[in-house]
């Protein structure tokens, strides 16, 4: 009999695995770099939401209000939910992380479960069985990761004991589950029994600038490559696996470096005080002399403000992009301003050459910003989809209510509040330097 088989939301990993994912698959990530396994865990999570299927995301790691900003727009959809093994677990129950589940939410979006003994891993196996016994169809899951189990529950034979009877109980249920390994953190005893016990495993590794994944595992499938690595890329959620393409040029990750630092303005000196390096480093890095380490390129990639993939992808060859996705929008920090009262997203990639370039930004309620959003630096243009505004231009505040147009030329907003009961929400489009 066929095994029925559903698609992992990248078609070339798809086609790789000859046919997708299987339902009953467990498949184990090995992350060399401990932040590569991301993009593919958030393709399986928008394809289990496009075919309405329910899906439980295991974290031990990072708190819901960081989840909820990783996952953006999907975050909004019914099929999924976040079981928060960290407020209780690596937060150790801090009114910073309880504040989260103290403010009032919107019923719409995904579901968030609390453990509050994610200590104990019969605990944590109760919580998402009984979520599992509770949904239709097949459940995907995502447990993210073992590493940060292995932190939790004080060692190996803990997580060893726990996968040995999750594998193949998941497996029984007709599920789907994706568990993310930071290779290095165990030993190859661990590593042993996760590649009998899975029925799928994958490498992923960063060398000298380039991705690779090799699929080292795919129970039955007839696979020609097992065991050789594959040079991938992605752009936002967009993952390539295209060995051809990648050998005929190289990715020039020091000239995305330097463009991108140039485009924010930044200054070598300014990039290396930020990551802790010296200056001389950031200019062997943008000529390709050395390469960085993955901490310093995580690094780079929170203060450039892009997601770490962007510094892979690569768009040679293709045709110019004019759609994109809601699931690609990424947010941009306004510099000076507290995150709690001003959200702000970037709905175009960074990597786009185009004369202006859009942002949704939300203010809450209540708010007062000293200060204006950008450092102008030529037109800009605001449009008040939602709530209203006081804008200071001068000495005056001009008031802004939903369906108002802003246009600047020249004087920049040296406050903005909210006075309203909801939040405001902007489109706002800046002209690029």
């Amino acid at each position: 009999m066929t095994q029925a088989s559903v698609t992992s939301g990248i078609p070339d990993l798809d086609r790789l695995l000859e046919g997708g994912v299987f339902i009953g698959d467990n498949v184990v990530w090995y992350d060399d770099a401990g932040m590569l396994a991301g993009v593919f865990c958030l393709n399986l999570l928008k394809a289990s939401i496009e075919a309405k299927k329910s899906l439980i995301y295991v974290s031990f790691d990072r708190s819901p209000k960081n989840l909820l900003e990783r996952f953006g727009a999907l975050a909004n959809s019914r099929y999924l939910t976040i079981l928060d093994c960290f407020t209780y677990g690596k937060g150790e129950a801090s009114s910073v992380f309880l504040e989260f589940y103290r403010r009032k939410r919107s019923s719409t979006g995904c579901r968030i479960v609390c453990v509050d003994q994610p200590q104990q891993p019969e605990v944590v196996a109760g919580a998402f069985y009984d979520l599992h016994g509770a949904m239709r169809g097949d459940v995907r899951f995502v447990f993210e990761s073992l590493t940060g189990m292995q932190e939790m529950w004080g060692g190996e034979e803990s997580v060893m004991k726990f996968y040995a009877h999750a594998c193949p109980r998941l497996y029984e249920l007709n599920t789907i589950a994706y568990w993310i390994v930071e290779k290095e953190v165990h030993s190859r005893r661990l590593k042993a029994l996760l590649n009998q016990v899975t029925q799928v495993a994958v490498d992923l590794s960063l060398k000298r600038g380039k991705t690779y994944l090799s699929v080292l595992k795919a129970e039955k499938r007839a696979i020609d490559i097992l065991n050789q690595p594959t040079v991938y890329w992605n752009r936002g959620l967009s993952v390539t696996l295209d060995p051809g393409k990648m050998r005929s040029g190289s990715l020039d990750l020091g000239l995305r470096i330097k463009e991108l630092r140039t485009k924010k303005g930044m200054s070598q000196v300014a990039l290396a005080r930020g990551i802790g390096v010296t200056p001389s480093t950031i200019s062997q890095v943008e000529n390709n002399q050395i390469f960085p380490s993955v901490p310093a390129l995580i690094k780079m990639s929170e203060i450039l403000s892009v997601d770490v993939g962007y510094f892979f992808q690569t768009g040679a060859g293709s045709a110019p992009r004019v759609v994109f996705s809601e699931f690609e929008a990424m947010p941009s920090p306004v510099p000076g301003m507290a995150r709690r009262l001003i959200s702000c997203r970037r709905l175009m990639p960074e990597d786009m050459e185009a004369q202006c370039v859009p942002y949704i930004i939300e203010i809450q309620p209540g708010a007062v910003l000293d200060g204006h959003f950008f450092s102008l630096k030529g037109e800009e243009t605001g449009f008040l989809m939602e709530g209203e505004l006081h804008m200071t231009l001068g000495h005056g505040a001009q008031p802004l209510q939903t369906g108002d147009l802003v246009y600047l030329a020249a004087e920049v907003p040296s406050q903005w509040e909210n006075r309203g009961k909801l939040p405001a929400r902007l489109l706002w489009i800046t002209a690029t330097p």
